[in-house]
């Protein structure tokens, strides 16, 4: 009598259900490791975000304890000068300015009175127009172009903290921008008893104090020679 073996129907079904399973476990824990992966990235990229922007408060911060302020308070002594609108025809030329005192960034007394022939240059850190104005006048030092007997004073006005290139100290120094500068109040006390309009805005006064040349806009050097040739 013949005596077969019957095998097991399920045999080949066990094999290929694990097959199935160890294949489905190897995908799944690629899945895994690739979502890992991106989790990660998306981390990292949010801590150096975090870091870089830290690092912008912490600048801001280190200026304030080195005691740096952006706004210093100003007092005006005479009549201000009227509203600059017309270079051609401008009311303000023979005028004597205003006296003003203020401080640097750092509170050093500045003054603004009679003595010397002076240009001021009111910059705003957000005017691009200012930022170049700043370049070339801070290269024409550099290169030896300022006439001897004349002081440039810059005053930073229009100074707010939301807009950008603040502050306006850290700016300057980047710059090294090698003239005295007065920070403006926060009310632009000096820049409005000037006639400040627009930006970059220049005064170009005499040894009494009067007015010889304002200017709005960005100036070349030429230019600006042109007003130094006027005093001296």
């Amino acid at each position: 009598m013949n005596t077969s073996t019957a095998k097991s129907p399920n045999k080949s079904s066990n094999k290929s259900s694990n097959k199935s399973s160890k294949k489905f476990a190897k995908q799944s824990g690629r899945t895994g490791w690739i979502v890992g992966v991106g989790v990660l990235a998306v981390v990292v990229v949010a801590i150096i975000i975090a870091v870089v922007a830290r690092s912008g408060d912490d600048d801001t911060s280190d200026a304030d304890v080195a005691g740096l302020e952006q706004n210093r308070p100003a007092s005006v002594e005479g009549a201000g000068l009227p509203p600059f609108v017309d270079p051609a025809g401008d009311a303000a030329v023979g005028l004597v300015a205003p006296t003003a005192q203020g401080a640097s960034f750092d509170g050093t007394p500045i003054e603004i009175a009679a003595g010397e022939p002076t240009l001021l240059v009111f910059l705003a850190h957000w005017c691009p127009f200012c930022q170049d104005e700043v370049r070339a006048l801070t290269e024409w030092e550099a290169g030896g172009g300022v006439p001897d007997g004349v002081r440039i004073l810059g005053v930073a006005t229009g100074t707010a903290s939301d807009r950008p290139n603040y502050p306006p100290s850290a700016w300057l120094e980047r710059e090294q921008f090698p003239f005295p500068v007065i920070a403006d109040s926060e009310t632009q006390q000096i820049a409005g008893a000037f006639g400040l309009t627009s930006y970059p805005y220049f005064v170009m006064l005499d040894e009494t104090g009067s007015v010889v040349a304002r200017s709005s806009g960005q100036l070349s050097i030429d230019q600006i020679e042109v007003l130094f040739a006027q005093v001296l």
